[in-house]
């Protein structure tokens, strides 16, 4: 009964009950049109499997390189071990020298490795300070295959930053220098270098997070605000280059949290590496500003960690001291900048240089006052302490 009645149906209302294709904007079918061609491609097999980071070591990968150090250290020599021990035939046993008396001092050699990536074409290259502090030999190895004695051209332990030349006549791979103020959290980032001597390891990550505070870590003798990141950084990194998703370098690895919270890694911003690389070429040393406080995060009633820098210690005769600073003072701003957080107030002291004036706010119980604080040089304070 029903398909009678369809069939009686106007040939007309059966054309207007049918679907009705309307034309697309032409933004979408372009967009249409890409999608079907994507498509198409990724039917036929030729899908890109290109990864974003081989792309980038290879254009930061020919100047990351491995840097093998000789350090020579004194043995100090041990007394006589006396009786029983003054029995020759014991002596021999114990594998100890002859005669019974004191062993002299002597030296032994020590060797490390960590890693570098030259940034300058004349041959410079940046690492960490405790890659190449204190040795007498540094021989750094190109992923080329090319060997060449390197210079320490300056050491700065403060923010663990070296630089070193390599002796020879080039030329020299660079790498690109990034912004590490633009970066974000959640951004990826490919650490690279050599852990444990096996040349050119890549690993891959985000940015966990910006402007870790060196002695929130327990790091009391660094003054560093750090990039925290999951990319896996092992022995041997040291000194090696975090690289932005463009190839660039915007860390310098440093350090890895063992124990308790292992998987944590740490660099150092390029921007601040760069700005300490300079000195230390131009100078062969890099000024520290202070003003002699110890520093902690101020905390509401509730305990919660609010804005600004409580005063936790003051260092008799110094900067602070002498400008009336007192502990339990919380530092608000500095020449009208306000002060976030101990980190921050370090680093607008280190902006603001050595034998420069500037104004620091105080809240001192429920009053406000402002005093003229003069930074030092850190080495000269460190010797009156």
């Amino acid at each position: 009964m029903a398909s009678a009645a369809l069939r009686a149906l106007p040939l007309a209302l059966l054309t207007a009950l049918a679907p009705v294709a309307l034309p697309l904007p032409a933004s979408l079918a372009q967009n249409g049109a890409a999608a079907a061609a994507a498509s198409g491609s990724a039917a036929a097999g030729v899908l890109s499997r290109q990864s974003f980071v081989s792309a980038a070591v290879r254009r930061a990968g020919p100047a990351v390189v491995t840097i093998d150090t000789e350090r020579t250290v004194l043995v100090p020599g041990q007394r006589s071990l006396g009786l029983p021990f003054m029995d020759p035939l014991l002596r021999q046993f114990f594998g100890l020298p002859s005669g019974g008396g004191s062993v002299p001092p002597s030296q032994r050699t020590e060797r490390g490795q960590g890693s570098g990536f030259l940034y300058d074409p004349s041959g410079l290259l940046i690492t960490n300070a405790h890659v190449v502090e204190g040795s007498t030999r540094v021989v750094v190895g190109l992923p080329d295959g090319r060997r060449a004695e390197g210079r320490v051209v300056g050491v700065d332990p403060v923010t663990d930053l070296a630089v070193v030349r390599l002796e020879g006549p080039g030329p020299w791979p660079v790498v690109g220098l990034g912004n590490s103020d633009a970066l974000q959290v959640g951004d990826w980032v490919i650490a690279v270098g050599n852990p444990f001597g096996l040349d050119q390891t890549v690993t891959l990550g985000i940015v966990s997070s910006l402007n870790r505070n060196a002695a929130a870590l327990g790091i009391t003798d660094k003054r560093l605000a750090l990039i925290q990141t999951d990319a896996a950084i092992n022995p041997g990194n040291s000194g090696g280059p975090l690289l932005n998703a463009d190839g660039e370098v915007v860390g310098i690895n440093t350090l890895v949290r063992s124990g308790p919270g292992a998987g944590l890694g740490f660099a150092i911003p390029i921007n601040r590496a760069h700005q300490i690389a300079q000195q230390l070429v131009s100078r062969g040393s890099v000024s520290h500003a202070m003003i002699g406080v110890g520093l902690e995060p101020v905390r509401n009633s509730s305990g919660l960690i609010a804005a600004g820098a409580q005063v936790r210690t003051v260092m008799p005769s110094g900067p602070a001291a002498r400008a009336g600073l007192k502990p339990g003072d919380r530092i608000t701003a500095v020449d009208g900048e306000a002060v976030t957080s101990p980190a921050q107030l370090t680093q607008l002291v280190e902006r603001n240089g050595v034998g420069r004036p500037m104004a620091v706010r105080v809240e001192r119980q429920g009053q406000s006052l402002t005093v003229q604080v003069t930074p030092v040089e850190l080495s000269s304070l460190m010797r009156r302490s």
